[in-house]
C-alpha cells in the first residue's frame, strides 16, 4: 500500500490536504492529511470517500457525438481523433464565417488547481474568442473590500483564535468553510462569544452564541447602525482613526446619523435593542474579528454592503491588535504568476460576455454565439435564469463543447462531450482562498478509460487547429514548475522544494502586515474618491414582485453541482423549501406536502418544510441539484435573475422574490409574462 500526498481540488476555501491510498494502481481510500496548517487531517463527508467520485459508475469513459435532440442525452461512442477533428472543422468554418467571437469559452472552478483552471485560456485567447467574464461568486465582495482596503494583504483565519469577539456575518461555515470551526472553538476555549448575522438559521447559525436574522439585502444598514452606535457611545478608537483611516470624518457627519437603531430596525427588521447590544460587545471586544462570507454581496447593492461592513475594524481600531479584523478570502494565489499558464500577451481585444448572463447571451441574435465550450462548470444547473440558459443551449445553430467527468445538466445539451479527469489523474498546483497553505497534487492514479486532462485536451486541440507553439508543447509538470519558480515576489520566502516533493507549505506573511494597507493614500479609504459616492451610504437591494424573499442557501452534501454524482449523498431531501408558521398557516399548507415557488422568470417544485428557521415573509431551499435530482423538471436556478449586482458585474443570485401555491394549482403561463434580463457584450 501507498500513500501518496495530494490536494482537494474544489471550489471551497479550505483546499484541504489529502492522503490517497494506492494499491496495485486503485485508490482504495482517501483520507486527511494530518501535517496540512490549516485543516490538520479532517475531511468533509463529502472528500471522505472521494474514491466514490474517481471510481463512480457514471463517469464518462470516451468522447461522445449526439445522435438525439439537444437534451435527451442521446450519444454514441467516438474516437478522440474523430471528436478533434469534428471540433476543429467546425470551429475553422465559424472563424472563417463569422470571426473568432463567434466562438465562447464558459468555465469556472470545477477544479481550483491552477494549471488544470486556466489551461484552456491561452488557446481561447490564440483564436480570438469572445472573453468569459467569470463574475459569478464573489466578484462584488471584492470590489467593496477593495475600495476601502485596495491590494491590503488579507488575514490568516488561526488568528481568529485570539480573538474575543467574533462575528460570523453570511457565511454558512460548516458547510463552506468547515475547517476554520476549529479556529473558532478555540476562541471560544479561551472565553470568546461567536455571533453570527444571517437571513436565516443556518446549521452554523445554530452553533453560535448568537444569531442576529437580518432582512435579505439589508446588511449594509446594520453595519452603519452599529457604526452610529460605536461613535455616539466614544466606542471607537480616535487614535488608531487619526493615524491609518482617511474619511471618518465625512461618514460621522453625512451619513451616520440617520442611521439610529430604531431606522435601523425599520430597514434590517433587526429590534433596535439589538443593533445597541451587537455595537456594545463590537465597540468594547479587545481584539473583534469578523468572518465574512459571500452570500451577502449577492444583490444589486452587494459591493456597498461589503463597504460598508469593511470600514467596523477601521473604527474600532481592531486591525492593531493580534485576533482582530475582518477576514474575506485570503491572498494566496497572488503569490504565484498565473500567466505561465493563462499566456496573457496573446490576449485581444474582443466582445466580453459576463458569465452571469449566458441565458440572455446565447439567445442573443446580433452577432450569436456560435459555438460554447464548456469546462469545469455546469451552467444549465449552476447559472441564473434556468430557462433561458437551457433555451440557449437547445439552439440547433449552436455547436456546444463539453469537456466533463459526468453526464450533468449541461453536457445533455452538448454536440460532443469529452471524458475529463479527476484530480488524482493529473498533475497540478493548488491554492487555498481560506488560508495561506498552498499544495502539488501529482497524479496517483493513470485516467481511467480515455479520459484527459484540461491542458491535455487544450494542447490536443490546438494541434488539430494547426497552431504549432511551443507553449504546447509543455507538460502539467513544466508549468507546475515554473508557477514554483514564479513565487520569488511573494514578501516572505516560499518553500519551494517542500512543494515539489507535495507537502502542504503556509506561505509566509511580513511583521505588521495588518497595518500595511494596500491603498493609494496607504491608509484605510472610507473615503474613496475614484468612487460613487466617494463616501458610502446604503441604498436598498433592487425590488421583484412576489410575497417571498427567496434565498437559496448551501446543502453539506454538494458544493455548488458537483457530487450530485454520488447516490448516497443526493438521494433524499433535496428541493426542500423552509417556510415560517405564520406564513404556511395564513395560505393552508401542510408540512410535508408539494409546494410550487414561483415568478416571472420560472418555476420549481418543492417539499414544503414548515420552521421558524426562516423569518415570515422569506422562504429558503438549500443546495444546487441536477434536474434528474429534482421532484419537477427545473431546480432552483429557474427562480434567479441575471441581474448584475451594483459593481464588479458580478452575481445577484439571493436578491430575488417568489409566489408560492399548492403544487396542483395551476397559474397561467409563464411565457405570458416572461420577461428577459438585459445582457451586455461590450467590446
Amino acid at each position: 500500500m501507498e500513500i501518496c500526498k495530494t490536494v482537494c481540488p474544489y471550489d471551497c476555501p479550505d483546499a484541504c490536504g489529502l492522503l490517497a491510498y494506492r494499491d496495485k494502481g486503485v485508490v482504495v481510500k482517501v483520507a486527511g492529511n494530518p501535517e496540512h496548517p490549516f485543516t490538520r487531517g479532517m475531511l468533509c463527508p463529502k472528500m471522505a470517500h472521494y474514491e466514490r467520485t474517481v471510481y463512480s459508475p457514471r463517469r464518462l469513459l470516451t468522447p461522445l457525438r449526439r445522435t438525439g435532440p439537444k437534451g435527451s442525452g442521446q450519444f454514441e461512442p467516438v474516437s478522440w481523433d474523430e471528436a478533434l477533428q469534428d471540433i476543429a472543422e467546425r470551429w475553422r468554418y465559424i472563424l472563417d464565417a463569422y470571426g473568432g467571437e463567434a466562438i465562447l469559452p464558459y468555465s469556472f472552478s470545477g477544479t481550483m488547481g491552477m494549471v488544470q483552471h486556466n489551461a484552456y485560456h491561452g488557446l481561447f485567447y490564440r483564436l480570438g474568442a469572445s472573453e468569459l467574464e467569470r463574475t459569478i461568486c464573489s466578484a462584488a465582495k471584492n470590489y467593496g473590500w477593495n475600495c476601502v482596503m485596495g491590494r491590503t494583504l488579507r488575514m490568516r483565519p488561526q488568528e481568529a483564535q485570539h480573538s474575543d469577539f467574533i462575528i460570523l456575518w453570511g457565511i454558512s461555515m460548516l458547510s463552506t468553510n468547515l475547517h476554520f470551526l476549529k479556529d473558532v472553538r478555540e476562541a471560544k476555549k479561551r472565553g470568546a462569544q461567536v455571533w453570527c448575522i444571517d437571513t436565516y438559521a443556518t446549521e452554523t447559525a445554530r452553533r453560535a452564541d448568537r444569531l442576529i436574522q437580518t432582512r435579505p439585502g439589508s446588511d449594509g444598514a446594520l453595519a452603519l447602525g452599529v457604526l452610529h452606535c460605536l461613535r455616539r457611545d466614544g466606542l471607537c478608537d480616535e487614535a488608531f482613526i487619526h493615524a491609518y483611516v482617511q474619511g471618518w470624518t465625512e461618514l460621522q457627519k453625512d451619513v451616520l446619523p440617520k442611521y439610529t437603531p430604531a431606522y435601523v430596525q425599520e430597514v434590517t427588521g433587526v429590534p433596535a435593542a439589538v443593533v445597541e447590544e451587537l455595537a456594545a460587545a463590537y465597540g468594547r471586544a479587545r481584539a473583534p474579528f469578523i468572518r465574512l462570507g459571500t452570500g451577502l454581496s449577492r444583490y444589486t447593492n452587494g459591493a456597498m454592503t461589503v463597504r460598508l461592513i469593511a470600514c467596523l475594524p477601521a473604527a474600532v481600531g481592531a486591525w492593531q491588535h493580534t485576533g482582530g479584523g475582518l477576514m474575506m478570502s485570503t491572498s494566496c494565489s497572488t503569490a504565484f504568476d498565473q500567466s505561465v499558464v493563462t499566456k496573457d500577451e496573446w490576449k485581444k481585444p474582443v466582445r466580453r460576455v459576463n458569465m452571469c448572463e449566458i441565458g440572455s447571451a446565447l439567445l442573443q441574435t446580433e452577432e450569436p454565439i456560435r459555438s460554447l465550450f464548456v469546462y469545469s462548470s455546469n451552467p444549465a444547473c449552476t447559472a441564473p435564469d434556468q430557462n433561458q440558459v437551457i433555451a440557449g443551449l437547445s439552439r440547433e445553430d449552436l455547436f456546444t463543447v463539453v469537456h466533463e467527468r459526468f453526464m450533468t445538466d449541461t453536457a445533455r445539451y452538448a454536440d460532443i462531450i469529452l471524458p475529463a479527469t479527476t484530480s488524482l489523474e493529473h498533475d497540478d498546483l493548488y491554492y487555498s482562498y481560506g488560508s495561506y497553505v498552498v499544495g502539488r497534487g501529482k497524479a496517483v492514479i493513470e485516467p481511467l478509460g480515455q479520459c484527459r486532462s484540461n491542458w491535455r485536451v487544450a494542447c490536443d486541440l490546438a494541434k488539430a487547429m494547426g497552431i504549432d507553439d511551443p507553449f504546447f508543447h509543455q507538460s502539467e509538470d513544466d508549468l507546475v514548475e515554473a508557477l514554483i519558480d514564479s513565487t520569488s515576489s511573494w514578501p516572505v520566502p516560499v518553500d519551494g522544494e517542500a512543494l515539489r516533493r507535495g507537502d502542504p507549505v503556509e506561505l509566509g506573511l511580513p511583521k505588521q502586515y495588518k497595518l500595511t494597507f494596500g491603498t493609494p493614500s496607504g491608509k484605510i479609504e472610507i473615503r474613496n474618491g475614484r468612487e460613487t459616492p466617494a463616501v458610502p451610504d446604503y441604498f436598498p437591494a433592487c425590488e421583484e414582485d412576489g410575497d417571498y424573499y427567496f434565498t437559496n442557501g448551501t446543502d453539506p452534501r454538494v458544493l455548488d453541482s458537483s457530487f450530485n454524482e454520488r447516490d448516497e449523498l443526493t438521494r433524499s431531501r433535496t428541493m426542500v423549501l423552509f417556510m415560517h408558521p405564520d406564513d404556511a398557516a395564513r395560505q393552508g399548507f401542510s408540512d410535508g406536502e408539494k409546494v410550487v415557488a414561483w415568478n416571472t422568470r420560472g418555476e420549481a417544485l418543492f417539499t414544503l418544510q414548515i420552521t421558524d428557521r426562516t423569518a415570515p415573509g422569506q422562504v429558503v431551499s438549500e443546495g444546487l441539484w441536477w434536474i434528474e435530482r429534482c421532484p419537477g423538471d427545473r431546480s432552483v436556478n429557474a427562480l434567479t435573475s441575471q441581474r448584475l449586482s451594483d459593481k464588479g458585474r458580478g452575481s445577484t443570485f439571493y436578491n430575488v422574490r417568489v409566489n408560492v401555491r399548492k403544487a396542483e394549482q395551476v397559474v397561467p403561463s409563464l411565457g405570458q409574462h416572461k420577461t428577459a434580463d438585459k445582457i451586455t457584450s461590450d467590446k
